[in-house]
């Protein structure tokens, strides 16, 4: 393991698509986690503490592992070969492409906006 610094976007795909996994150590209420998609859609697993939206976002033992200590995170660093590549980028695109998240956006629209036109129970 290494510390690399800060990686340009230009360079980002073929630094994640070449890493073992992106170790993702955040301790507090993380919204989202873009740098776990990131990861996710060069196929690198994604070894992270359960914070925030974490768990959302990583399956574990699909998409990487949830741990919550620095030994299961070293732990998980060697397991990551073990979840394919290829599946992860699939989870991704499942789940993350902005197409799929702008449909899924749409639709939640219409449900509330058709709860909107319902009256009011018991007015």
């Amino acid at each position: 393991m290494r510390f690399v610094g800060e990686v340009d976007e230009a360079g980002k795909a073929e630094f994640l698509g070449h890493a073992r996994a992106l170790l993702f150590p955040v301790d507090w209420p993380e919204p989202f986690g873009l740098a776990t998609i990131e990861a996710m859609a060069c196929g690198a697993p994604v070894i992270a503490w359960p914070c925030g939206a974490v768990p959302e976002v990583v399956e574990d033992g699909v998409t990487g592992f949830l741990v919550d200590s620095i030994e299961a995170a070293a732990a998980a660093v060697g397991r990551a070969a073990s979840l394919p590549r290829r599946r992860i980028r699939q989870r991704f695109e499942q789940r993350f492409l902005a197409r799929r998240m702008a449909l899924d956006y749409l639709a939640l629209y219409g449900a509330l906006s058709r709860a909107e036109a319902l009256p009011a129970a018991g007015g």
